[in-house]
């Protein structure tokens, strides 16, 4: 195997190849033409062939010399785009960002493009899970959990979102005739796991004193609630934050004018030891401030 050129000549060819003038690349690399013809000629002797005709004004590659800049370039720049990913810009931070899954895919992604705009240089690292109630990875900075906000970690802040109502589909909307109680204790409902307590609220308000209907089916999520409604069956207590996009594009509807608040809420949680971050700063002010 042939040993590999030194990358000093091969800098020098690429940039002779890419302006076809020993010159423009002599000012480039702001060295001399004479040096970058010495660089190539040393480049030319190492490979034992000619890359480039000199000609009586300026130089041109051969078909060999076109045939190797092609592989040279795109290595140059591909270890360019390289150092410029990982190294070159240590004014930027990254905020890694853990969320339920509901709150991630329905409130958080839609908003980050507005928060990337007012911090251009804070980059966000967002995950999602269905449960959190501990910071069980190293990794994580800030943790979005829906819960009482009585966790270890010290600094928590509670975020406002809208109170629950039922939702379904237009096309199940006229199956809930009556009022609210007798439309909603033969319904079809969709329960959302860890939140069957509502369905019990809701009846309540609506003064319902039988037992809780049975559910038609189980979701672990408000974000599968959703999808199941959109299916065109049964109905679901949720967030109107959660819902409001659906709400406002007609998918879904809102058939009663029912609202309970939700049993518990969600809150950003800090890493205990991350400090004074500003950029964590940043992000928490921003989401705390958002209208949800």
């Amino acid at each position: 195997m042939r040993r590999l050129p030194h990358v000093t000549w091969l800098r020098a060819f690429e940039a002779a190849a890419r302006h076809s003038s020993f010159s423009s690349a002599a000012d480039e690399l702001h060295l001399t033409p004479a040096a970058v013809s010495q660089q190539i000629r040393l480049l030319e002797q190492h490979l034992d062939i000619q890359l480039f005709k000199r000609l009586a004004k300026g130089v041109e590659l051969t078909d060999l010399g076109q045939a190797y800049a092609q592989p040279i370039r795109k290595s140059f720049l591909e270890m360019q785009t390289a150092t410029d990913g990982l190294f070159s810009d240590k004014r930027k931070s990254t905020i890694r960002v853990r969320s339920s899954i509901s709150f991630a895919a329905l409130i958080l992604a839609p908003r980050l493009s507005a928060f990337r705009l007012q911090h251009p240089e804070v980059e966000i690292e967002l995950t999602t899970t269905v449960w959190a109630d501990r910071m069980s990875d190293a990794s994580i900075d800030l943790d979005i959990r829906y819960g009482e906000g009585n966790w270890p970690e010290h600094n928590i802040h509670r975020l406002q979102i809208d109170p629950a109502t039922v939702i379904c589909h237009p096309d199940y909307a006229p199956s809930l005739t009556g009022p609210p109680a007798e439309a909603l204790s033969t319904a079809d409902i969709v329960q959302i796991v860890g939140s069957e307590t509502d369905w019990d609220r809701m009846l309540k308000q609506c003064g319902f004193e039988g037992a809780r209907p049975a559910h038609w089916i189980k979701a672990d999520s408000s974000l599968i609630a959703l999808q199941i409604l959109g299916g065109g069956h049964g109905c679901a207590i949720i967030s109107g934050s959660f819902a409001k996009e659906a709400l406002d594009a007609g998918r879904l509807v809102a058939p009663f004018a029912l609202e309970i608040p939700m049993a518990q809420s969600f809150f950003v949680v800090e890493r205990d030891d991350l400090g004074g971050r500003t950029d964590v700063r940043a992000f928490i002010d921003w989401i705390c401030a958002q209208d949800l």
